[in-house]
C-alpha cells in the first residue's frame, strides 16, 4: 500500500529506473512506466511526481525524480541508435526480452493485488481490456489545432509516462496528430515559422504539465484508498502492454521502418526536394530506390508514412526462433524479477 513515510530510493535503483524507463521509451509500443511498474518502483515515482507537480518539494522526491532523468537521458543518448538497430533488423529478439521483462513485474504486483477480492478480478480484467483497445486503435483523421485541442491531446500525450503501456508517439498517431505536434518539433519549422510552431508546442507543453500533475495526484490518492484494486488495474495493464509485442512481426513496409530511408522518403514526397540531393546526403538509399519510394508514397503526409512505417504483420517462426524467443523470454523475466527483489531487499 502507498504511503507519503516510503523510504528514500536508494541512488543506484533510481539510476537503474531511469535507464530502463529510457530505454523502453526508445522501444516503439512501450512506456517507460511500464518498466517502471514491472521493477517496483512505480508507487515511488508517482508519490514524487505529485509532491514536485504540488510545489511539495521534499528532498527525496526531487533527488529521486534527478536521478532518474540522469539515467533516463543517459540511456537515451548512449542507446538510441542500437536501440533503433536492434529492433528495426531483430524485431523478434527485442520484443522477446521486453515481453520477459514486462511481465517479470507481475508477480510483484499481484502480491499488492491479495487478498483476492470480486472487485480486484474485474479490475484486473478492466486494465487487460483497455489496453487490448488501445492496440486496436489506428490512426484517425487530423484533429483542428484549437488550443483546447491542443492542451487535451499534451495531456494524453503525456500520459506516458505515467500510466504502463501508453507510448506517446503512438498517442499522438491514434489523435491523428503526429504530424502537427512533432513536425512543429523541428528546427527547420521553427527557424522557418517561430510564431506558428510555438503557438502549438505552447499549448502542448501546458497540456502535458497539467496531464502530468493531475494523473499523478489522482493515481496516488487511488493508490492509497483502494489499494487492491488500483493495483489490480496496473497489473491489467502490465499484462495487457504485451498485446502489441507479439515477438514474431516483420514490418509491413520495409523502406519506412528504417528511420533515415523514411526521412528520406519525407524529404521527397512532403518537403519537396529534388531525389538526387537527398539520396546524396542519406547514405542509406540510392537515388534509383528512392524514386521508387516516392512515386509509391506520393501525396501522404509524415504523420501518415510514420504510420505505415509503425505496420507490422505476422510471420510463421520456426523452431530455432521459437526456442530463441523462449529464451529471451525468461532472461528478461529474471532480470526484472532480480531488480524487484534488489528493490524490496534495499527497502527493508
Amino acid at each position: 500500500m502507498m504511503d507519503d513515510q516510503q523510504p528514500p530510493v536508494p541512488t543506484a535503483r533510481a539510476l537503474q529506473g531511469g535507464v530502463l524507463m529510457g530505454l523502453a521509451n526508445l522501444v516503439p509500443g512501450i512506456s517507460g512506466g511500464t518498466m517502471i511498474l514491472a521493477i517496483g518502483l512505480y508507487e515511488q515515482f508517482i508519490a514524487a511526481v505529485a509532491d514536485v507537480s504540488r510545489l511539495r518539494l521534499k528532498r527525496s522526491s526531487v533527488q529521486f525524480l534527478t536521478v532518474m532523468a540522469v539515467g533516463l537521458g543517459a540511456a537515451v543518448v548512449i542507446f538510441s541508435g542500437v536501440a533503433v538497430l536492434l529492433v528495426t533488423e531483430y524485431r523478434p529478439v527485442m520484443y522477446a526480452l521486453f515481453i520477459g521483462m514486462t511481465l517479470g513485474g507481475a508477480p510483484e504486483l499481484w502480491r499488492e493485488c491479495r487478498p483476492l477480492r470480486p472487485g480486484t478480478v474485474v479490475a484486473v480484467a478492466v486494465g487487460v481490456a483497455a489496453m487490448a483497445a488501445f492496440a486496436s486503435l489506428g490512426g484517425s483523421a487530423p484533429l483542428q489545432a484549437t488550443i483546447p485541442v491542443l492542451l487535451l491531446v499534451g495531456a494524453a500525450g503525456a500520459s506516458s509516462m505515467i500510466l504502463p503501456g501508453i507510448s506517446g508517439s503512438y498517442v499522438l498517431l491514434v489523435l491523428g496528430m503526429y504530424d502537427t505536434v512533432v513536425g512543429s518539433l523541428s528546427f527547420s519549422r521553427l527557424k522557418e515559422s517561430p510564431v506558428e510552431s510555438l503557438s502549438i508546442i505552447v499549448p502542448v507543453v501546458l497540456g502535458a504539465v497539467l496531464g502530468i500533475a493531475l494523473l499523478s495526484n489522482l493515481l496516488k490518492a487511488l493508490l492509497q484508498r483502494f489499494a487492491a484494486p488500483s493495483h489490480g488495474v496496473l497489473l491489467g495493464l502490465l499484462l495487457g502492454s504485451v498485446l502489441g509485442l507479439y515477438p514474431f512481426q516483420q514490418p509491413v513496409h520495409p523502406e519506412l521502418a528504417t528511420r533515415d530511408v523514411r526521412k528520406a522518403i519525407v524529404s521527397v514526397v512532403v518537403e519537396q526536394e529534388p531525389v538526387e540531393q537527398v539520396a546524396a546526403r542519406v547514405e542509406a538509399v540510392d537515388a534509383k530506390d528512392l524514386s521508387v519510394y516516392a512515386s509509391r508514397w506520393e501525396g501522404q503526409s509524415k504523420g501518415d508514412l510514420k504510420r505505415a512505417g509503425l505496420a507490422l504483420a505476422r510471420f510463421r517462426p520456426d523452431l530455432v526462433q521459437v526456442a530463441g524467443a523462449a529464451l529471451l523470454f525468461l532472461l528478461g523475466f529474471a532480470v526484472t524479477r532480480r531488480l524487484g527483489r534488489g528493490g524490496r531487499s534495499a527497502a527493508s
